[in-house]
C-alpha cells in the first residue's frame, strides 16, 4: 500500500527494534493462541460484564488467518518504523497500545452484547497510519504501489471507506478501525501527558510498597519531556516541515 519514491525508485523503511518485537509477538500469538479466541479475543458481551478486561490487550495479538496477519504486520512495518524513529520506543509503545485499546473500547460500545470475538491489530495499525500521515503529511505514498497520494489525504480516504463499509456486514470491525483513528487523534492532541501522569502515579505507588528503593524524580523541565511534548504538538498542528533545525535536534536526542 505504501512506498516512498526517491530518484525514480521505491524506498522502504528499515525494520526498527520495537516494530520487530511487535511483529514477532503477533506471529507467536497467531501460531499459539488462535484456538483461544473466546478467552483472549475481545468479546463485547463479556469483556465488561464479566470483567475480562485483559481482552482489550490480548485481542491485538491474535489473527484469523495468515492473510490477516501479513497485511497488518506489513502496514505496521511500513508506517510504524519512521514513527518509532522520530518518537522513540517509549512514546511509540504508549501510542500503539493506547490506540489498540481505544479501538477495542469503541468496538465494545458499538457491538454491545455481541458474543462474536474481535481479533487483530488493525485498530492499532490504523492509529499508526494516522500518526504517520500527521508527522509526514507531504510524503508521497503509492496505493497498491501504483497510485501516488500525499500522506495527508490518506486518513480522510480511510475514514470515508470505513464509514461506507460499516453499512454492510462483512465480518470486519470497521468501527474498531475508526476507534484507532479517534484515539490516535486524542493522543496527539494531548492524551500523552495524561498517560505519563498515570505511569508516574503508578511508579510512586510502587515506591511506597518498596521504601528501600531510591528513585530520584526529575522535573519535566530537567528531562526535556515538556519541550518534546511541545514539539510533538507543533507537528500535529503544522506538520513536520514546520520544525526548526534546533527542534529537530531536540527530537533526535529524545528518540536516542
Amino acid at each position: 500500500m505504501y512506498g516512498q519514491q526517491s530518484r525514480g525508485r521505491m524506498v522502504f523503511p528499515t525494520l526498527t527494534p520495537t516494530i520487530k518485537q511487535l511483529v514477532i509477538a503477533n506471529v507467536i500469538g497467531f501460531l499459539l493462541l488462535s484456538s483461544f479466541d473466546q478467552i483472549l479475543g475481545l468479546v463485547p458481551a463479556t469483556v465488561i460484564s464479566k470483567l475480562h478486561i485483559w481482552q482489550f490487550v490480548t485481542y491485538m495479538f491474535m489473527h484469523g488467518d495468515f492473510k490477516h496477519l501479513f497485511f497488518n504486520m506489513l502496514m505496521l512495518w511500513m508506517f510504524g518504523s519512521q514513527v518509532e524513529q522520530l518518537w522513540g520506543r517509549k512514546t511509540f509503545l504508549q501510542y500503539y497500545f493506547f490506540t489498540g485499546i481505544g479501538a477495542g473500547f469503541v468496538h465494545t460500545l458499538t457491538s454491545f452484547g455481541s458474543d462474536v470475538p474481535m481479533i487483530g491489530a488493525s485498530g492499532a495499525v490504523f492509529g499508526i497510519i494516522l500518526a504517520f500521515s500527521t508527522l509526514f503529511p507531504n510524503r508521497t505514498l503509492l496505493l497498491a504501489f501504483i497510485i501516488p497520494l500525499k500522506a495527508k489525504f490518506l486518513v480522510p480516504l480511510l475514514i470515508l471507506v470505513e464509514i461506507l463499509s460499516s453499512f454492510k456486514y462483512d465480518g470486519i470491525a470497521h468501527f474498531a478501525h475508526l476507534g484507532g483513528l479517534l484515539f490516535g487523534w486524542l493522543f496527539m492532541r494531548g492524551g500523552k501527558k495524561y498517560i505519563d501522569a498515570i505511569q508516574l502515579s503508578w511508579k510512586k505507588r510502587k515506591l511506597k510498597d518498596n521504601p528501600f528503593k531510591v528513585v530520584k524524580d526529575k522535573p519535566e523541565s530537567d528531562t526535556g519531556e515538556q519541550r518534546v511534548n511541545e514539539i510533538l504538538d507543533k507537528i500535529s498542528r503544522e506538520g513536520l516541515d514546520s520544525l526548526t533545525e534546533k527542534e529537530r535536534e531536540i527530537l533526535r536526542k529524545a528518540s536516542n
